[in-house]
């Protein structure tokens, strides 16, 4: 079956079953072409929480289809991939963050929404690429333990000089192997371009960046910035939209490696067989839901800077 008469199927399908298609920024071309919406992790999960569909097809990772089930408990939420996970979410345990609180009584807990849910329930707030600062910001605490991102951690730790900054030691391993060199040679062959970069990458990548932010930021910058040409410090599936909505500029890849396997599991085929049998469906047990929507909820309440 072609990929234009998958698309009609799916298409169709979600149409009869009263379904919702988003998908994540780093999701396949293919994938992001089919949406209903796309967006990062939150925004979707916002999305999922307020649309009026009873059945959400989450096109991303575990974590993701999670916080949509943890923010729209009444809903149907499918991940068409199931062994679609997060390495870095993986990097961190409710238990291993319960012993951390146990050495630091007097700390806020700010988790990175990338972060299962039973993370989030043992969590104070829980904070995204785009509002990190603010949410760190917004906390009385003097101390923070920062998870499970060390390089969000350590970003957030450098705009908030007041507040004694934990990090745990997880870290998105596509955004974390982006390489100075990688970012020079760029710079050098593009000298008229602005570099654009995800807090997930480390200090050293930041500190070369003309503007640090999430994916949705840099949808933003790159259509209000008069500069024509971009280098991209985030994963490529970020390139379809970019390019979409300016077919007027140049973006460029640094590395061949920021490239996240678990986000181009999904496939149309993927997609198609998920609503014609109407899972994987993910839910969340009620006690760790409860909890991990506290959480989330109290981030949503910060406003943005």
């Amino acid at each position: 079956m072609n990929q234009e008469t998958l698309k009609q199927q799916i298409k169709q399908l979600a149409a009869d079953k009263d379904a919702l298609l988003i998908a994540h920024n780093y999701e396949r071309d293919e994938i992001q072409e089919i949406a209903d919406i796309t967006g990062d992790s939150l925004a979707l999960s916002i999305e999922a929480k307020n649309t009026e569909k009873q059945v959400i097809v989450f096109c991303g990772v575990h974590f993701m289809a999670e916080s949509a089930a943890t923010l729209a408990p009444d809903k149907t939420v499918l991940l068409p991939r199931a062994d679609a996970g997060c390495p870095m979410a993986d990097m961190v345990t409710a238990e291993g963050l319960r012993k951390l609180k146990q050495q630091h009584p007097d700390a806020t807990v700010v988790t990175y929404v990338n972060s299962s849910a039973a993370v989030k329930a043992e969590s104070d707030i829980c904070c995204t690429s785009s509002n990190a600062v603010s949410v760190a910001r917004s906390v009385e605490a003097k101390k923070l333990l920062l998870v499970p991102d060390r390089n969000l951690g350590r970003y957030i730790a450098s705009q908030v000089p007041d507040k004694e900054c934990i990090c745990w030691e997880g870290y998105c391993p596509t955004h974390d192997q982006l390489k100075v060199a990688e970012i020079e040679q760029a710079k050098a062959a593009h000298p008229d371009a602005l570099f654009m970069v995800h807090p997930e990458c480390q200090p050293e990548i930041l500190q070369l960046a003309d503007h640090i932010c999430s994916t949705s930021g840099m949808y933003e910058f790159a259509a209000q910035s008069p500069a024509k040409t971009f280098i991209v410090g985030t994963e490529n599936g970020i390139l379809w939209r970019l390019r979409k909505e300016n077919p007027d500029k140049q973006f460029i890849m640094p590395s061949r490696t920021l490239v996240c396997p678990d986000m181009k599991l999904t496939r149309l085929e993927d997609v198609l067989h998920c609503l014609e049998n109407m899972e994987p469906r993910i839910t969340v047990a009620e006690d760790i839901r409860i909890k991990a929507r506290q959480a989330l909820d109290k981030m949503l309440a910060v406003p943005r800077d």
